[in-house]
């Protein structure tokens, strides 16, 4: 029914296997870090935040002010965190292509 795969037909579905994931792993990077780029959501978080700082700086309610602080300083390590993810991702993509275009020369 089914032929045994030699070495070479193994090797091809391992690279094919590589290619895409590297594909998919560099489409997924690219996309979280022109989403966290194109983000309004967080721009909106962040203008509130200083406004609401500002307020209380103006109306002297130093817990607001530090609350408002903590937000801005949350906000920008989730920034951080999703520009790493994704520049690691991307990495991981090219990396995957590589050794798949690697392997595609050994066969």
């Amino acid at each position: 029914m089914f032929s045994a795969l030699n070495s070479s037909e193994i090797l091809k579905v391992i690279v094919v296997a590589l290619f895409a994931m590297g594909i998919i792993s560099l489409a997924a990077g690219i996309f979280i870090l022109f989403k966290n780029v194109l983000g309004e959501e967080l721009k909106t978080i962040a203008s509130q935040t200083v406004k609401l700082a500002q307020k209380g700086l103006a109306d002297e309610v130093s817990g607001l002010v530090g609350n408002a602080s903590s937000l801005l300083n949350a906000l920008n390590q989730l920034i951080k965190t999703t520009s790493g993810i994704g520049v690691f991702l991307t990495l991981i993509g090219i990396i995957l292509m590589v050794v798949a275009y690697y392997l595609t020369l050994r066969i």
